[in-house]
């Protein structure tokens, strides 16, 4: 009964945010319901004392990151730089490589620390260009998108500022830096898998005599005449934000030393920092700091113009995306303290490769909550010291588990109810019908890389 009622918690969850409804709502309700179920008198000293508790913590750990992060996504919108990126991207390799184009043009948004949502608003007008063009159906618009924004450059590529990478560093004591050669192997593999299924995609269409089609709805005009920034300037942002995350990983433990106290007089007693858990947190706090004030230098007067709209609109999705994976965070932290996690972990443990474990518990979870933040923090919150203690008796570094985790959060968390798959799909005026299968198929890749990647690392043992 116990297994029951945490599955089916974790069912509830699952099946309200696949309908559309608040997971900000939904979560404690899932939670404290099966609390109800477990000991009617727990329910309030569980929500203020471990909910409420892992929620606030997930919120002040992260949620610089989020905001941040939203920011200078907006500002790099804004400022136009997005669009002259995509323009060179596509001047270089043609429009008849619509495919390639768009991916890497996602790549590189992504990789320099603009949030996956504003990477689609952004990046949709030119893709449906360059299909129109090529005469490519628009229904693989969403899965070229996915393999650019939602994949390798989220997870699995080192540095990379994606909350997703970030969140590992926190439990495992790791940077965002973690198992280099494991994770540009894992993305080869992606990239390289993706871009044959997708051009045999096209081929298919070609031979069906399919091409762009027509009457298609959220058809965006083409893209203006205005005078656009030059690449160099349009991509420095990106460089700086991934040259000083890179670079304050390094200079922050150097700086302040494993722990640090900040005694001010006002203080009762000092404010003590483990300086490890928040390292990798500060450098892409930092990296994207400076980021938004290079931009802000190269294009003032096309950004303060809508800089008031604009960072409010960045503020507000920052705030409901933080508070979205925060919820689901508590929620994990209560199911988690069930007596019926007891037996979904063993259950879990019963795997005995330690990296295997990792990967299956990672992805489970981000795909039964339908996000690879949120599934991830779940599994971590619940299972990291089970992991830990797991990887130290065989070996394993922890960097290694970094990686593992990372990749695996963004393998099955792209199933439909998925809160960018949804928005990727509206944006584009498409289906899941139409769309979702190829979106599918990147997110197979990706859970297939994991394993490549584990493979990989027991031959080897490269790092």
């Amino acid at each position: 009964m116990s297994f029951a009622i945490a599955l089916a918690a974790l069912g509830f969850l699952m099946l309200v945010a696949y309908r559309g409804y608040s997971v900000i709502l939904f979560a404690p309700v899932a939670a404290l319901g099966a609390v109800l179920l477990t000991d009617p008198m727990a329910v309030l000293p569980v929500y203020t004392g471990l909910f409420m508790d892992k929620m606030v913590g997930f919120v002040k750990l992260y949620f610089p990151v989020f905001m941040l992060g939203a920011v200078f996504g907006k500002l790099i919108e804004l400022s136009g730089f997005s669009r002259a990126i995509v323009s060179a991207v596509i001047g270089i390799l043609g429009r008849e490589r619509a495919i390639i184009s768009i991916v890497l043009v996602c790549n590189l948004l992504t990789y320099g620390g603009v949030s996956l949502f504003v990477v689609v608003f952004a990046v949709y007008p030119f893709a449906a260009e360059a299909f129109r063009q090529s005469d490519i159906p628009k229904r693989l618009i969403p899965g070229t998108i996915a393999l650019g924004a939602f994949s390798y450059t989220m997870d699995a590529l080192p540095g990379t500022p994606q909350i997703q990478n970030i969140i590992p560093s926190t439990f495992f004591g790791t940077d965002n830096w973690a198992a280099p050669i494991l994770g540009v192997v894992g993305a080869i593999f992606i990239f390289t898998s993706g871009i044959a299924y997708l051009s045999w995609r096209v081929r298919q269409a070609a031979m069906r005599g399919e091409g762009y089609g027509t009457g298609h709805a959220e058809e965006p005009p083409p893209p203006g005449d205005e005078r656009l920034a030059h690449p160099a300037v349009a991509i420095a942002p990106l460089v700086v934000v991934g040259v000083l995350n890179k670079l304050f990983t390094g200079l922050i433990p150097a700086w302040y030393g494993r722990t640090h106290e900040a005694a001010l007089a006002g203080l009762d007693h000092p404010i003590t920092t483990q300086v490890g858990s928040v390292a990798a947190i500060w450098a892409v706090q930092l990296a994207l700091l400076c980021g938004i004030l290079i931009v802000l230098a190269l294009a003032w007067r096309q950004v303060t113009a809508r800089f008031a709209e604009g960072s409010k609109a960045a503020v507000g999705g920052a705030l409901l995306a933080s508070m979205n994976t925060a919820s689901e965070y508590g929620f994990g932290a209560v199911i988690a303290a069930l007596p019926g996690f007891l037996v979904i972990r063993e259950a879990l443990a019963a795997i005995p490769n330690p990296l295997v474990n990792t990967a299956v518990t990672v992805t489970a979870l981000a795909g039964v909550t339908g996000s690879a933040s949120g599934g991830m923090s779940i599994a971590l919150a619940a299972m990291a010291e089970q992991f830990k203690a797991a990887a130290t008796a065989a070996g394993i570094p922890f960097e290694v588990l970094h990686r593992i985790a990372a990749m695996a959060s963004g393998g099955m968390d792209t199933l439909p109810h998925n809160g960018a798959v949804i928005t990727l799909l509206a944006v584009t005026g498409l289906t899941h019908r139409q769309s979702y299968g190829d979106i599918f198929v990147v997110t197979g890749l990706k859970t297939a890389a994991v394993f490549v990647v584990i493979g990989l690392y027991y031959l080897t043992g490269l790092t």
